[in-house]
């Protein structure tokens, strides 16, 4: 009868893979998000249930030994105190977080597979544990003696004298309840969990993988995933402990459970690369505690990351000109960078051209295309067009629009800037040129790499004449900017250099 009791409390609802809602039936397309076969059956403890092991927090109140509930307070009663974060010392890391962890934050980091994940994690852990703050590696995916072999690579280990004690703590262990009483054990600064898709949680925190809510499903399911977030956001907020989950990216580029991790932790990172390319980008895309505007750069060595402090392009004096490629200074937060934006026009058909962006925002590139149509004279209905951010750099900000449109008129009338230009200005629909933001640290930053002049928009020429030393040029519309585009003779045998196709209005 207690039996029969027990499975009455829990009912059958069905959680959506996409956003993590939760609906009372099945149906073929989830309510909330319109997306087709993501429901999946989702065993919900009732909220009467008393079982502390399926309610939320029951996992970690059974590895803690306790049943303590928490009680309202008036707000004026809450002491805040001194918060102090706790740096990595590793700067790129530590510029995207806001300086450093923060204690009791849920962290979320996402990236492909090889793209470094456990190399950076593990690096993180080493920095810390040789600063005298204890950490605990929590590993689903590799033995213990893997996770050594791997910081012996990377001379993680901190060296301690007998007299002191080792920071660093290294367990392998898929089941979630175990991790929950090693940390309430040990008391880390900072709990790593690599990765919380081979991790679960039993029907009591502590026991057998069948029966109760998430467990009758494997690990890296939905209800499973959201069930350990869950848990270990809450070890956080109770303990204080900074608590850093790995998760993998799916087949479409987001991470897993796309929408069903983000919203249970403070911080999410995503870090991107390719495995065959040096360089990788980590990205802040939520932060309760800074800024999500910066990003840390590496680049991948054989003896594990290191951070890029000086990674923007140079410009090279004995360098040709080259159509569809041109630079221009984008703000990263707190940093000014040089990017290289290139074009690429090829015949299409009309009616059906192709129009891919790569590092830009796709429906914006339709727009300046637009554009050029329109105010530039450009013939582009019926031509594929090609854009990319070199280097891998993603420009979320509309300074980059001028560089875009003089890349695409570039290369489809076989003209470029000459050596050494930099521009930026955002376009508008008429054609003309709007002011951009830090103007003074874009045009600053491509002095000190060596650009010979910068197209700026000429409502901002005056207020950076003092620091443009005479190689501001001011430009009030695009056909004006496409003056500036110059004749490149072809060294390829058969090659034919187009005529322009500017218009003057």
């Amino acid at each position: 009868m207690g039996r029969l009791g027990d499975m009455a409390k829990t009912r059958t609802s069905f959680l959506c893979d996409e956003c993590g809602a939760v609906q009372a039936q099945w149906a073929g397309r989830c309510p909330e998000c319109s997306a087709w076969d993501t429901l999946v059956a989702y065993n919900d403890p009732a909220s009467g249930n008393s079982g502390g092991g399926n309610r939320p927090g029951g996992v970690l109140q059974a590895a803690a030994g306790t049943t303590e509930e928490s009680v309202a307070q008036p707000i004026d009663a809450i002491g805040v105190g001194d918060v102090p974060r706790l740096p990595t010392s590793i700067e790129e890391f530590d510029r995207v977080l806001g300086g450093g962890f923060v204690p009791g934050a849920a962290i979320l980091l996402g990236g492909d597979p090889g793209v470094g994940k456990s190399t950076l994690l593990m690096q993180v852990a080493g920095s810390l544990a040789g600063g005298g703050h204890r950490v605990l590696y929590a590993s689903s995916e590799e033995s213990a003696a893997q996770v050594r072999l791997r910081a012996d690579r990377l001379g993680a280990i901190p060296s301690v004298s007998a007299e002191e004690d080792q920071n660093l703590f290294v367990l392998a262990e898929t089941d979630l309840g175990r991790i929950l009483e090693e940390a309430v054990r040990l008391k880390p600064h900072l709990l790593l969990i690599d990765s919380i898709q081979m991790t679960w949680v039993g029907s009591a925190g502590t026991g057998s993988a069948s029966g109760g809510d998430g467990s009758r499903s494997g690990a890296g399911a939905a209800s499973q995933l959201r069930r350990c977030a869950t848990e270990l956001s809450l070890l956080a907020k109770r303990t204080g402990i900074t608590v850093l989950i790995v998760g993998h990216v799916t087949k479409e580029g987001q991470l897993a459970g796309p929408k069903l991790l983000e919203h249970l932790v403070d911080v999410v990172l995503a870090f991107e690369g390719d495995r065959h390319h040096r360089h990788r980008i980590l990205r802040g895309v939520k932060n309760r505690f800074g800024s999500t505007h910066e990003i840390g750069l590496f680049q991948m060595t054989g003896d594990g990351l290191e951070p890029v402090l000086e990674h923007s392009v140079r410009f090279d004096e004995g360098a040709a000109a080259s159509p569809g490629a041109v630079i221009v200074p984008t703000l990263a937060g707190s940093r000014c960078l040089l990017a290289e934006i290139q074009a690429l026009t090829a015949t299409g058909f009309l009616g059906s051209a192709k129009r891919r962006a790569s590092g830009l925002d796709g429906s914006r590139l339709a727009m300046l295309i637009a554009v050029l149509e329109k105010h530039g004279g450009l013939r582009l209905a019926d031509q594929d067009i090609f854009v990319s951010v070199a280097g891998g750099l993603r420009i979320q900000e509309p300074a980059a629009d001028l560089a875009t449109a003089l890349a695409i008129a570039g290369v489809h009338a076989g003209r470029a800037l000459a050596q050494g230009t930099a521009v930026f200005g955002e376009l508008t629909l008429s054609g003309t040129l709007r002011p951009a933001t830090g103007a003074e640290q874009r045009v600053s930053e491509a002095l000190r790499r060596g650009a010979q002049r910068i197209l700026v928009p000429e409502s901002q020429r005056s207020d950076l004449e003092s620091i443009g030393d005479g190689r501001l040029t001011g430009v009030r519309r695009l056909v004006d900017a496409l003056e500036f585009l110059s004749p490149v003779p072809s060294t390829e045998k058969g090659a034919v250099t187009a005529a322009p196709t500017t218009v003057r209005n």
